[in-house]
């Protein structure tokens, strides 16, 4: 993994880490994520074609401490302002999850900031959204012991297939204790995303756009990426068949061939 770089916002300074070449690519992560949770695999495959930058949310890691009540449109703004540090006029901006929700907001209110999109295991609005896992999330949060909240973190995002092979529990393990994440950000985290609502504005998004989402997500239901599909005029939706929530952490090598694919136009 690349060095801790630090983005100094209006808020407090974002860490995040870069590494690649070509065309600016911003990656946004979702509730509990950090920049390790993307894989080494799916980053090396994206920096092969872009230069690439993975950044940790407020609370998350070393980036600022987060103040409880924050919004998805403070999480946008931080966002924003990594791009304003990078000198980014334009970039590829990639959310997934709670991270999908905060892209929506940025390529909303600032269009021309967004050259394309691609949006990852997440939802337009809270109507029928939810699958199961959203509550182990939760009691992961709440966990007393690290092995407990990675058992049932890692049980969530990832599809039973992918929980059931060899060394994936250990290797899910080492990335996500990698930085540090607070119990009380997590759920900060969860009522700011819960009160997206994007549906009436996302068919005026002019921005090109694919949806991906594994048909097996026990956090975010499948129905839900579709609909986002359905909402954001010409979009493209990619469904990663047998795949859970993480799955650019599950199939790094199809995730990543779709969001090059995507954002070469």
């Amino acid at each position: 993994m690349s060095e801790i770089q630090f983005a100094p916002t209006p808020a407090g300074d974002i860490a995040y880490v870069r590494r690649g070449s070509g065309s600016p690519l911003l990656l946004v992560m979702g509730v509990a994520g950090h920049h390790r949770m993307w894989s080494e695999q799916f980053l090396a495959a994206l920096a092969e074609h872009h230069d690439v930058v993975a950044f940790d949310n407020r609370g998350i890691g070393q980036s600022f401490y987060a103040e409880p009540g924050f919004t998805l449109d403070d999480l946008a703004a931080d966002a924003v302002a990594v791009l304003d540090h990078l000198g980014w006029d334009t970039a590829h901006v990639m959310g997934i999850s709670m991270g999908g929700a905060i892209a929506q907001v940025v390529a909303l209110t600032h269009p021309q900031r967004v050259r394309t999109l691609t949006l990852g295991c997440t939802w337009p609005d809270g109507a029928d959204a939810w699958a199961p896992g959203v509550g182990k999330l939760a009691e992961a949060a709440q966990a007393e012991d690290a092995e407990s909240s990675a058992r049932l973190m890692f049980e969530a995002n990832v599809s039973p297939a992918c929980a059931a092979e060899p060394g994936r529990f250990a290797a899910f393990c080492e990335d996500a204790a990698a930085v540090k994440v607070p119990g009380p950000v997590i759920l900060m985290q969860m009522n700011a995303a819960v009160a997206h609502h994007a549906s009436e504005q996302l068919p005026d998004l002019g921005v090109p756009t694919l949806v991906i989402h594994g048909t097996v997500d026990d956090v975010i239901k499948v129905e839900a990426g579709q609909r986002l599909a359905e909402l954001v005029p010409n979009a493209t939706l990619e469904l990663l068949d047998g795949v859970g929530h993480m799955f650019f952490w599950e199939s790094p090598a199809a995730s990543a061939a779709a969001v090059i694919a995507h954002t070469a136009g």
